[in-house]
């Protein structure tokens, strides 16, 4: 079989025991303390919490994880095995309170022996036995082991050979410190060319390669309590997980598990193949497969080995990032992006002897490998390649600032008299004593980019090593400032006999002046700060997907209770935040209520959210299908629309974008909302990163041009909006871009602020409107002329002044001195009038001026050739004088600057 029908198989063979076959979802997780997706589970979170019901019972898919941050990271193994990945597929079954142990195990079986044709003599099993010295949560996994006591039975082997005990440490799985979780039962399979059971018994969980996990079932039947305990959950779940890669690499390595002498390796998998070729063709070189034992003392092939996994692995990693919207940017997840494709362009220049450009024709074999389970990279292939492309040029210019910073730290430490003792045992200073400090290392790997072993290598072709152990200490203190800044959540599943609150009714996508709704309180919350009010039903429009939360009033008992916006909790309910009451009673839950929403206040939320609708659909018209909405917020007063684009739009562009929408506007298109299945969603709408979907969701359709999933509130027809006028576009990360637009009244009112304020240019100029612009350029050009003469007026004052004081120079010790406190318009002219001095006196010159520039003392020192001779540095009377003056300076022989908060001090200390 190939790497896809192994795929496919598995897929086939689920679908073939009545699960749903779902697409992966994107790699932009929606979890917040996640960089990456990097289980196959992650997108089921809400199903395994209770949070949302699953649309489905049971599901198998093919997910794509990146794991190069956070807890998991393998990025600096990439390339020294045969087993690690930045990215790479998880193959899954999953069931939802549907079945349980007994079905995945004995499919897991089925599939494994029968259907792949793995000798069963060659799998073991492990089961959970806790250890309850340490601390260990729940019982020994009876079940599980029963389970594969008859499976093994049945195939006629030992259960005492081939099932392992495991500890919680590799058996026991856990969402987090908190929610679901449970035991697990590993499936090993021994590669070792003896199928002797004793021998493979020995090697599981070693972390030998030789006998290595493929396949993991989590039986998640319990939430974990802050507290450390665990209760049982209300319905039980499966989470299946097995290495695409690590499967198809054994099945080649293997000869389809029949051939076993071999060492294994992922990369032998065809998947890499299409790469692999296309980088040989680049380069001219071979890949041979061999694996070094150490990271020093590389032979020329195995540096070329490395180097090829590396590259298939990276571009792989990083066209499916940027497939799913997450560029390469300065900042989490996109800086882990950018020093993932770094790195991978560090390899091919420095062992391969690749150019620029090269990494960006790696884009097409990985198309061609994996475009047909992840169609996105065909979609996005433009923006991969642009992308890529872009990071080429500017990681060139990165390299060469890096590789000088390394060239320039080797100097012998006798040349280096500016450094205390302390500074030159290497740890601070970047290079002494044939060792590369940690601290330089760091440097080299956070701010340019280099890859540790990179840096070992550039260093050893110098005779020197690197502090790994001080290297190692700021890593793992980079790593402790991102836990301590990453998001984290004590996550709740729903537990055995526990009540769950119902979502509160919103009914509130189509009102108007006339509209009320009758409601009755059911709860009260109280925050430190806040109260709010929860009702069965509700039309306020809860903060959600970008759209600030109603605000209004409630009628209850006759008194008028102002409700000033309007959030969810995570139950669903409708959270109404109570304004000043005026000392008002609280109501008492149960009291009925009439609901007005602040319609006007709706209406102007509505434009502007209906308006980020037409914005993305004219972005994408216009710019290519790789514009992604990537973040929103909609007021009543304006909007911003953040999306994913690598270059600014320009001018034309802009004005391209609104003629676009507001020809729309005026077409008066009806908006049209239903609820639809997702799962039976059509291919043209359009869903979103970071959105979570039920099993139903809302479509909003705009004269049937532009479909996205929403569940906002908008405008029934597109002339509502009135007018849309962008006000800004910039960029706020790397890769992406914001759009700051207003609709409506709020449109009008700008475009009014706009002609008032040319109005008003156009009276001072004493000019029409359309004059406005020509009469304006012969003002600047006046300016310029003016600006022009007075420098000219300025140098000739100057010059000047350089001959007053030259000729007042004062001889002492043979050399002519110039120590005074001059005027100067600021210190480039302080610096210039120094130097006219300098040279208009000649030999033996030393010329030391003052100035004082909004309070503060200035200072600039010149020293001519037969100056230093003589002894004098500039470096050093800078000093010197600054002291004097509590400031401080420096500089070299010839030239030196300072500074002083001391001005009054200023005129006597220059005295001679």
């Amino acid at each position: 079989m190939t790497s896809a029908q192994i795929r496919q198989s598995f897929l086939d063979f689920f679908a073939s025991k009545q699960h749903t076959v779902v697409p992966s979802s994107s790699l932009m997780p929606t979890a917040p303390n996640l960089l990456f997706t990097n289980a196959g589970m992650n997108q089921f979170v809400p199903y395994f919490l209770g949070d949302q019901p699953a649309p489905w019972k049971r599901v198998a898919d093919t997910q794509k994880c990146i794991r190069a941050g956070g807890k998991h990271n393998d990025l600096e193994d990439v390339g020294f095995d045969t087993y690690h990945h930045t990215m790479f597929e998880m193959l899954g079954n999953w069931s939802f309170g549907d079945y349980f142990k007994t079905e995945t195990l004995t499919w897991g079986w089925e599939l494994l022996t029968k259907v792949w044709g793995i000798p069963p003599k060659r799998l073991f099993a492990t089961v959970y036995s806790p250890d309850k010295s340490k601390g260990d949560p729940s019982d020994f996994d009876q079940e599980a082991y029963d389970i594969w006591a008859k499976i093994f039975k049945d195939a006629g082997l030992d259960p005492a050979l081939h099932i392992v005990n495991g500890n919680k440490k590799d058996n026991f799985w856990m969402m987090g410190d908190t929610g679901p979780c449970g035991p697990c039962s590993e499936i090993h399979f021994n590669l070792l060319p003896s199928d002797d059971e004793a021998a493979g018994r020995k090697l599981v969980n070693s972390s030998a390669p030789r006998c290595i996990e493929i396949w993991n079932h989590v039986f998640i039947q319990f939430n974990a309590n802050a507290d450390g305990t665990v209760a049982p959950l209300a319905a039980k779940h499966i989470d299946t997980g097995m290495g695409f890669e690590r499967v198809a690499g054994i099945h080649a390595t293997t000869k389809g598990f029949k051939d076993f002498s071999a060492e294994p390796s992922n990369y032998n998998a065809d998947v890499f193949k299409p790469t692999f070729d296309k980088i040989a063709a680049l380069s001219g070189k071979s890949y041979t497969g061999t694996v070094p034992t150490e990271r020093t003392g590389l032979t020329e092939q195995q540096t070329i080995d490395i180097t090829f996994r590396v590259l298939a692995d990276h571009a792989r990693c990083v066209s499916c990032a940027i497939a799913d919207g997450i560029l390469p940017g300065n900042a989490d997840r996109n800086y882990v992006i950018r020093r993932i494709l770094r790195r991978g362009i560090m390899y091919g220049q420095k062992n391969l002897g690749l150019q620029t450009g090269f990494f960006e024709q790696l884009v097409a074999p990985v198309i061609e490998s994996l475009g047909g389970v992840f169609p996105e990279l065909h979609t996005q292939r433009t923006m991969i390649e642009r992308a890529i492309r872009a990071e080429e040029e500017s990681f060139g210019r990165t390299l060469a600032r890096g590789l000088a910073r390394l060239n320039a730290s080797f100097v012998s430490t006798a040349e280096d008299g500016g450094h205390s003792a302390a500074q030159l045992q290497g740890k601070w200073h970047p290079y002494s004593g044939n060792k590369v400090s940690g601290l330089l290392a760091f440097e080299l790997y956070d701010t340019y980019g280099f890859p540790l072993d990179m840096t070992q290598l550039l260093a050893t072709e110098r005779g020197a090593e690197v502090d790994v152990k001080y290297f190692e200490q700021l890593m793992e203190e980079q790593r402790e400032r991102g836990r301590a800044a990453r998001k984290t959540d004590v996550i709740v599943a729903s537990t055995e006999g526990e009540t769950v609150a119902e979502a509160t009714k919103f009914v509130g996508y189509e009102i108007d002046s006339t509209h009320a709704t009758h409601a009755k309180l059911i709860d009260i919350v109280k925050t430190e700060k806040d109260t709010y009010l929860v009702f069965d039903q509700t039309p306020f429009y809860a903060e959600m997907g970008g759209q600030v939360g109603d605000s209004g009033h409630a009628l209850i008992n006759g008194a008028k209770v102002d409700l000033v916006d309007c959030i969810k909790d995570k139950s669903g309910r409708h959270l109404h935040k109570i304004g000043s009451s005026g000392g008002l009673a609280l109501p008492v839950p149960g009291a009925t209520a009439i609901l007005h929403v602040d319609l006007h206040r709706r209406r102007a939320i509505n434009r502007h959210h209906s308006a980020a609708h037409l914005i993305h659909w004219a972005l994408r018209k216009m710019l290519g299908t790789h514009v992604r909405q990537f973040g929103t917020h909609k007021t009543p007063d304006r909007m911003r629309f953040d999306f994913t684009h690598f270059e600014a739009l320009t001018a034309a562009q802009i004005k391209e974008c609104e003629q676009l929408i507001n020809e729309k506007i005026l077409d008066n298109s009806r908006v049209v909302s239903a609820e639809i299945e997702y799962a039976k969603k059509p291919e043209d709408v359009l869903a979103f990163f970071g959105d979570k979907y039920g099993k139903y969701v809302r479509l909003v359709d705009i004269g049937g041009f532009s479909k996205e999933l929403c569940g906002g509130t908008h405008v029934a027809t597109t002339g509502e909006i009135g007018v849309i006028k962008i006000v800004a576009e910039m960029a706020i990360a790397a890769g992406t871009r914001r759009i700051e637009a207003v609709a409506g009244q709020a449109a009008l009112d700008h475009i009014a602020a706009k002609e008032a304020a040319l109005a008003a240019v156009s009276a001072r100029l004493n000019a029409g409107v359309a004059d406005v612009a020509q009469k304006f350029d012969l003002v600047l050009t006046h300016q310029k002329e003016l600006e022009k003469k007075l420098k000219a007026f300025e140098a000739k004052a100057s010059a000047g002044l350089a001959d007053e004081l030259s000729t007042a120079a004062v001889a002492r010790d043979g050399l002519k001195w110039v120590s005074t406190v001059v005027t100067a318009e600021n210190q480039d002219a302080l610096r210039s009038l120094g130097s006219q001095v300098l040279h208009k006196i000649g030999a033996g010159a030393v010329v030391q001026l003052g100035a004082i520039f909004d309070g503060k003392v200035s200072l600039v020192a010149y020293c001519s050739p037969e100056a230093i001779k003589a002894g004098q540095a500039a470096g050093k009377l800078i000093q010197g004088l600054t002291a004097k003056l509590g400031g401080k300076g420096g500089g070299k022989p010839d030239y030196a600057q300072g500074g002083g908060g001391d001005a009054g001090k200023l005129a006597e200390v220059l005295k001679l």
